[in-house]
């Protein structure tokens, strides 16, 4: 950035899909707030660069995929909570290099948050713990209506299913233990978290259903039931569109179960590696682009410093 250069700090946090999930969000602590759900942390996700060079005053600069950005409200959210808690001024360059289709279900909002939290920990000496670290990234979620269970779902990868809610360090997940097995997603578009997360029926349709198949899952836990449980769940929640619907019925046929992304509109599945090829083949009927089918391994070291 041009002045004398502290550090440059990089940190990687998987993209998270979630297939089921029951909203607490009631508590006046965030860190009280959550999901319990179930999920699966993937290969392609956030890797974010923050540059720390020694200043006069305070001054930031975010960019997303090499554009500044005036607003990114999660990232800003997590800069804040670092720099009142570290007594110099800084002049801090945040470069997220995001992999995964934004607002689509993919957890690149939290993924966002927890690299900034990683990095900005290190370059600023705070010596924080890796849950104190967490936790103010699902802080900034919470506070930002952007996602509830992801940065937990994150923070430890794998195929997990969030059986207390709650940050890091308060909330309790299970780990499915799946070998052998990818992600595929169809993207067509995005759905905005904030929108559903404050629509009464959604809410209602969301808990009535969402508690009773995790509690299904933690004692039935293995990928086909996590596909399964997933789809009820979504066959509940009623945000499937009509192309969605198309895919599913196609999958359906070849013996596939895919369901939706919670919360965007795209199609997922976890599969056996032998099936890579019918699922993607499908999914090509539906898109001409290449980028809005993602084939990627289960990421299970969660977040990091690189």
């Amino acid at each position: 950035i041009g002045g004398v250069l502290i550090d440059s700090i990089k940190a990687f946090v998987p993209g998270h899909i979630t297939g089921i999930f029951e909203i607490h969000d009631q508590s006046a602590d965030p860190l009280l707030q959550g999901s319990r759900g179930a999920g699966v942390s993937i290969e392609r996700g956030v890797r974010t660069t923050v540059t720390i060079e020694k200043s006069d005053k305070p001054q930031h600069e975010i960019k997303i995929n090499g554009e500044s950005l005036k607003s990114a409200m999660v990232s800003e959210r997590v800069l804040q909570s670092f720099l009142s808690l570290s007594k110099k001024n800084y002049r801090i360059l945040i470069e997220h290099d995001i992999r995964v289709p934004i607002g689509s279900g993919f957890g690149s909002s939290g993924a966002s948050a927890l690299s900034l939290a990683l990095a900005l920990n290190k370059g600023l000496e705070l010596d924080f713990s890796r849950i104190k670290v967490a936790q103010i990234a699902h802080m900034a979620e919470i506070h930002c209506k952007t996602g509830l269970g992801t940065v937990i779902g994150e923070t430890y990868g794998g195929v997990e299913i969030r059986v207390k809610p709650g940050a890091p360090g308060i909330g309790v997940l299970k780990h499915i233990p799946i070998k052998n097995h990818v992600v595929v997603c169809l993207h067509f578009g995005p759905i905005y978290t904030t929108n559903v997360l404050s629509d009464k029926r959604i809410r209602q349709r969301i808990n009535e259903l969402g508690g009773k198949l995790v509690d299904k899952l933690i004692s039935q836990p293995n990928s086909c039931n996590f596909m399964k449980f997933s789809r009820e769940f979504a066959e509940h929640v009623g945000l499937i569109s009509g192309r969605m619907r198309e895919v599913l019925r196609d999958t359906d046929k070849i013996g596939l179960t895919c369901s939706m992304m919670m919360l965007g509109e795209s199609i997922f599945s976890i599969v056996k590696r032998s099936r890579i090829d019918e699922l993607r083949e499908i999914f090509n009927k539906y898109t001409s682009s290449k980028e809005s089918i993602i084939v990627s391994e289960i990421d299970y070291k969660g977040a990091r410093l690189l």
